[in-house]
């Protein structure tokens, strides 16, 4: 019998399944799809001799993970490529502000934009360096995070600390308002505010775009040399290394609880798998609530608090493999690994705004990869693989266009969507569309069939707004991945710290996994030796 079982091999799950090898555990990693790494995989589906990442494709978090980072995933072969900047977003006009690999150039960007704004950023910097290790401690470890909470509190102290807090709160407009004179540290703000479901006018959306921003300074936003896949196949290497093993093709269609607790899983063909400690399930909090677990087995306020759950954004998304680079009017977003395309902070509001309303943008707010920039094996010399992604709503209630898309995404609305977002990127680069030697549409249905964690296409396991963080997600009063099943654990992006390559969901299911198991341990064993000394005391004498 094993010890646990993982339901889904995305990033999370091989992380815990890791973490649990580590500890001596038996584990066996159950997979729906064909192949395992969930959102982090890459193929040759849109040109043969172009690698295309199918999902996620830069890695911030996973570089700056504690998690990661003593996985040793460089003993597995991972390789990190970097483009020369990490983040450009262009301006029609041909300006462009842009996330370099050092302050110093980063700074001096934004003085070219308003005098005065280097300093500005280097202040932000030098917040960053102080504070970052016990920051990112805390917010990769289970809420609340009270040894890292504690250093983090004791570098807040002082005058400067509540001022901070204020700062980490704002919404990304106010905030780029407040530091910057300029409009590029207001864009680099917004723009990576954007990358989750914040508007610019959302609070905790100046925070989060700060974070990514000092991220991006720090760490770069690199990728993994030959694809997106090959940071999953160093995490699977490294637990088959350990005994543990991977099944794909593997959907499992039921928890067994049995007297309130995990005590297997049943497949969609119906084999029974048993464990003696644990099931981790990195899955979305909807699909195992009432879907995975039975609701005879949740109490009745969790599935309450379920049905008022948020899913962030749907995403639509094209892979291009074009026949040069990029034409950008503004020649320095070529250097860049992500490029972030809207004329202005005005424009990202009137974007989200139109999202909150249920409408398909007009002008999408685009995020776009330049691959083979990043990493010159993803395509033949002198070509870019490429991709780009905009937000759609989930519900879709209008088109702000002229195209009528209803969200049906059938053939002729995925085709209008991806001419529109494509008429966006050449409004930056001229002759871009004569550069597409190949598409690839994935619409925000076609990303849930290859992924049943990205519901509707939402890609962070739930929202990333204030009102379901921290001690709030998935629902009010969790915040761990300890569920109301003893010996069932959330490991998705659905639980804190949310959506992001980091591993911590899946790493802090497979830390209280095995807290659990030791407790319990220590009181059989305890109660063991209470009942042998009494046992010892009660036997009659001579």
């Amino acid at each position: 019998m094993l010890d646990a079982v993982v339901v889904g091999a995305g990033p999370n799950g091989l992380v815990a399944a890791n973490l649990l090898a580590d500890a001596g555990w038996s584990v066996e990693v159950l997979e729906a799809q064909s192949r395992p790494g969930g959102a982090v995989r890459s193929d040759r589906g849109v040109h043969p001799d172009y690698v295309s990442d199918v999902f996620s494709a830069f890695y911030p978090l996973a570089a700056a993970s504690p998690v990661i980072q003593r996985m040793d995933l460089h003993a597995e072969g991972l390789r990190w490529a970097h483009a020369p900047s990490a983040l450009a977003h262009p301006l029609p006009d041909g300006r462009c502000a842009v996330l370099e690999r050092s302050t110093e150039a980063t700074a001096k960007g934004l003085d070219a934009f308003a005098e005065g704004d280097g300093a500005a950023w280097t202040r932000m910097c030098g917040t960053w360096d102080r504070i970052s290790t016990q920051l990112l401690d805390a917010l990769f470890t289970p809420f609340p995070p009270l040894k890292a909470g504690a250093g983090l509190a004791r570098r807040l102290r002082g005058p400067a600390g509540l001022p901070l807090v204020r700062s980490l709160v704002l919404p990304a407009r106010r905030l780029g308002e407040e530091e910057f004179r300029g409009e590029a540290g207001r864009l680099l703000l917004a723009g990576n505010a954007l990358h989750a479901d914040l508007a610019p006018e959302a609070a905790g959306s100046g925070g989060f775009g700060w974070l990514l921003c000092m991220l991006g300074q720090q760490y770069g936003f690199p990728v993994p040399v030959g694809g997106a896949g090959s940071l999953s196949a160093a995490l699977v290497r490294r637990l088959e290394r350990r005994g543990g093993t991977v099944r794909c093709g593997q959907p499992v269609r039921e928890v067994v609880v049995r007297d309130g607790r995990a005590v297997g899983v049943r497949t969609q063909s119906g084999e029974a798998i048993p464990v003696r400690r644990g099931v981790l399930a990195d899955v979305s909090a909807p699909d195992l609530y009432g879907g995975l677990v039975d609701e005879r087995h949740l109490p009745r306020r969790l599935l309450d608090s379920m049905r008022r759950f948020q899913w962030d954004f749907s995403t639509f998304k094209i892979d291009w493999a074009l026949s040069g680079p990029i034409p950008w009017t503004a020649g320095a977003a070529a250097g860049a690994g992500t490029v972030h395309l809207s004329d202005g902070v005005d424009e990202m509001t009137r974007f989200a705004a139109q999202l909150a309303q249920g409408q398909v943008p007009d002008r999408p707010f685009t995020l776009l990869g330049q691959m083979t920039t990043a990493d010159v094996s993803r395509s033949p010399l002198g070509t870019e693989s490429a991709w780009a992604y905009t937000h759609v709503p989930q519900t879709v209630t209008g088109d702000a266009g002229a195209d009528d898309i209803t969200g049906a995404w059938d053939e002729r609305e995925q085709e209008a969507m991806a001419d529109r977002v494509e008429r966006h990127v050449e409004r930056y680069a001229p002759g871009f569309r004569s550069l597409v030697r190949a598409r690839r549409i994935l619409a925000p249905p076609t990303l849930q069939a290859m992924d049943a964690n990205l519901h509707g296409g939402a890609i962070n396991g739930g929202t990333a707004n204030l009102h379901q963080q921290l001690v709030f997600r998935p629902v009010p009063g969790t915040g761990r991945p300890e569920t109301p099943v003893r010996g069932l654990y959330l490991a998705s992006a659905s639980a804190h710290p949310g959506g992001g390559v980091h591993g911590a969901c899946g790493a802090n299911a497979a830390r209280a996994a095995l807290r659990s198991t030791a407790a319990t341990t220590h009181v059989l064993t305890s109660a063991q030796r209470l009942l042998s000394g009494r046992l010892r005391i009660e036997r009659p004498q001579g």
